[in-house]
Parts: C-alpha cells; structure tokens; sequence
C-alpha cells in the first residue's frame, strides 16, 4: 500500500466507501438471494477463467453475468454481485488487496449506477411485457451508464496513482470501452430474458458459451502479448549484462519516453509504443564488440564508427516483431539531429519520425542524470537546463518543453542507477560513445547524449 500515493489511496477509498454504500441496502431479506449467489459465483468463475494469470484489466465472460444482474435485480443487489469474484479474484501486480478493492469497489458503482437507470426508464417492465424492442432502449442507457461510470473512475485513478495529466487521463476510454461493453450489454440482456422465460435459468447460461469461446481468443491474445514483453526483456537484460556501466538505462528511457508521450497527448496505445521504443533503443548495442563498450579511454574515429553503427543493428534485430510499430523507427534514428548532423543518415527537422525525437530527449535526459565515466549525474534542473540549450539544433524543442513541464509537475524518481565505479579517463566517449560537451574535440558535438 506505501507504494500508491497519497491521493491514490484516498480516491480508492472514496470509491471504496461509495461502493460499500451501495451494496449495503442488499444486506437485507427481500434481496433475492439465490439469483444473486447463482449470478455472483457465476461471476467469480469467469472472472477467474477470462484472462490469463487473473489479470483484472480488460473485459471477461463475467461482464455480461454483471449485466444481466442489472438487468434482472435490484440497483444494491446488481451492485453486490461483482463484489465476491473481484475480492478474490487472482492479481498479478502489485500492491494485490489494494486492486482487489479497487476493482470491486468500481464495479459495484458501475452496476448500481446501471441498475437505477434501467429502472428509472422502465426497463424492468418493458422486458416482461410482449412488445421486446421497447427494451432496448433502457438496456442501452444502462450499458452506457455502466460504461460511463467504469471510464470516469478508471480515469481518475490514472490521474491519481499513475500521474497521467488530468486532460488527457480519461481521453479516448469511454469510446474504446462503448463498444465491447455494449455487446457484452447484449449477451447480458438475453441471459435476463431468458432467465425470466419458461425456459429458466439453464436457458440463460447457454449464453455464456459463444462469449466463452470470444474470450479464450482474446486470452490467446493476451498470452501473446505477455511472450512478447518478456522477449523485450530478455534483449534489455542482455544488453545490460553486455554494458553493465549503463545499467537500468533502458527502463528509464522507456519511463521517461511515456512521460513525453503522455503530455503531448498520444493516445495510450502510441504511449506503450514508445515505452517500447525507449526500453530497446539501444538493443543494438548487443552487435558492438564488448570491449569498445567497456574501453575507458578515447575511442578512435574508427571505434567510434562501429558504435554508432548500434542503431542499425538495433533495427535489424527488431523489424521481425509486427507489434513494435514505429518503435522500429524511434530505434532506428533516435540519434539524428533536428540540425541533420546526427546518425545513421542525417534526417533534418521534421524528417527524423517523431518518435524518434521523442526517444533522442529522454536518452539524452537519462544520459545526463546517471554517473557516467567522465562525470558524476547531473541535477534534474541542470540537464533539462542542457536540453534547453541544444533544443533547435539537436533536439526537438517541443520534445524538450513536454519533457520539462512534466517533470515539473511529477519529478523524476529513477528506481535504478549506474553507480558503477569507474576510472575516469582524461578524455574520451562512454560505452555507448556519448561525447561530454566540454570534452567534444570539434565545434560539430554530438551534443550531451550522442552516440
């Protein structure tokens, strides 16, 4: 729990209590009890069975069981259904109880929230009367309800525990989430049809068998995904046995390269690209000999070329994995300059694809921040100060201004060093070929991070 911050932990126990206030009118003798414990283990079963590992983001089979409890209960029963399958359900993050709560306490608001504008608009008697169609459309308010809720709470959590600036945490979660939410709406709805038709209950869990098989397909999905980010850090942690100096290096780009990302607005899947692009844009390095990387003393020009063929290699390792997209590029030229007098080809301006310019500011930034063979780190306000500086000929000056106004809101809390020592050589390049400024041996430096 010391690990969420402080307003963190107060929001989730706001919404902790309003979920508990609204389950607490279920605690009494006319709640329906058999169809709420029938429809609450249903719940838990195909939450635990959804997703792989019990990860609790993204849509499971348990959706439409929530639903059809909106559909079929009161608003405080609807509400106590989601509750047991999300407090015991399997979590594979960090802190557990603290999720297990959240999730619970947000589903239980959500189904609430539904249950009373469904009845509010006469859902309940449009669904056991002849005419059908009439119900659809309580059914959509409360899918739409159930969603909104769902987006407005996620969102501030993200703002909250995750420091996503408050305009763009809740940007594009209401339409990614309206659509599947409204299919599973639809299953939902049949399943409480069928529940109060002659047919029964049994009836009703027919429905679960074709959104079954949908989900096994998108747990394959997430399957795929996990081997995917656990072969993206088996190539960090080979280049971090190769380059033991630069250790944690790549984690921090990746942090720092959400951090841009997230304040010019991208949406969260070019975020995760850009982790992506951060954490392996040195990938290369795994093609450049041992010892040029760890060699104390100058690099001769010929060395120097060698290492700043790291990029190359980097995107030749890559371009095999589809899912990285334009982190492939971001890999490959994260070392050209806004001046055109960077590596490998010498792109200019608006040539360099952008992710890549957002890669070049936070390596550099990483770069100046961590000790390094010629100097000690430097302060947070004295690189971004360097940045500054070269932005319009090295860096892109829109990069640099993102980087610095969210560092000024949520600062900088690298959770790995290089303090590796070192002997300081007299002159001479990093492992990875950074130049210092006051050290470059011509007016042409590659500036505070070149490679």
């Amino acid at each position: 729990m010391r690990s969420v911050p402080a307003r963190a932990r107060l929001y989730i126990l706001c919404v902790a209590l309003g979920g508990a206030a609204c389950v607490a009118p279920a605690l009494s003798a006319r709640t329906p009890w058999p169809a709420v414990a029938l429809l609450a283990v249903l719940c838990a079963g195909c939450e635990r069975t959804a997703l792989p590992h019990g990860r609790t983001r993204g849509l499971g089979t348990f959706f439409p069981v929530l639903l059809a409890g909106v559909f079929l209960l009161p608003p405080s029963a609807a509400a106590l259904v989601a509750v047991p399958g999300a407090l015991l359900a399997g979590v594979d993050r960090r802190p557990r109880r603290v999720r297990r709560l959240w999730r619970a306490a947000q589903l239980a608001v959500a189904s609430w929230t539904a249950a009373r504008v469904y009845g509010a608009l006469g859902g309940p008697a449009a669904g056991a009367g002849p005419d059908f169609p009439y119900v659809l459309g309580p059914a959509g308010a409360a899918v739409a309800a159930f969603c909104a809720v769902l987006t407005v709470l996620d969102g501030g959590v993200l703002a909250t525990a995750e420091r996503v600036p408050l305009r763009s945490a809740w940007r594009g979660l209401f339409a990614r989430s309206l659509a599947p939410v409204g299919v599973h709406g639809l299953a939902g709805l049949m399943m409480a049809i069928l529940w109060t038709s002659p047919y029964g209950p049994p009836a009703a869990l027919l429905v679960l068998l074709p959104m079954g098989v949908s989900c096994w397909v998108f747990a394959q999905y997430h399957h795929e995904r996990a081997a995917h980010q656990a072969t993206i850090r088996a190539l960090v942690q080979a280049v971090d046995l190769k380059d033991k100096y630069t250790r944690g290096h790549s984690e921090r780009v990746g942090r720092a390269s959400v951090m841009i990302a997230r304040e010019l607005g991208m949406d969260d899947e070019r975020v995760e690209v850009l982790r992506f692009a951060g954490i392996l844009h040195d990938v290369g390095k795994l093609g450049v000999p041992t010892r040029l990387l760890r060699k104390d003393g100058p690099l001769t020009q010929e060395e120097r070329r060698v290492i700043e063929l790291h990029p190359e290699y980097g995107h030749e390792m890559v371009r095999g994995i589809g899912f990285l997209g334009e982190a492939r590029a971001a890999i490959l030229h994260h070392h050209e300059r806004i001046d055109g007098s960077g590596y490998p080809y010498g792109l200019a301006g608006r040539q360099i694809p952008e992710c890549a310019r957002v890669v070049a500011v936070a390596d550099a930034f990483d770069a100046m921040t961590s000790t390094r063979s010629y100097r000690r780190a430097r302060p947070v306000p004295a690189a971004l100060e360097e940045l500054s500086r070269c932005a319009g000929a090295q860096f892109d000056p829109a990069m640099v201004a993102a980087l610095t106004r969210a560092l000024d809101r949520d600062g900088w809390h690298p959770e790995v060093t290089s303090d590796v020592p070192r002997r300081v050589p007299e002159h001479g390049a990093d492992q990875g070929g950074n130049v210092p400024p006051a050290r470059a041996a011509a007016p042409a430096a590659r500036g505070p991070a070149a490679r």
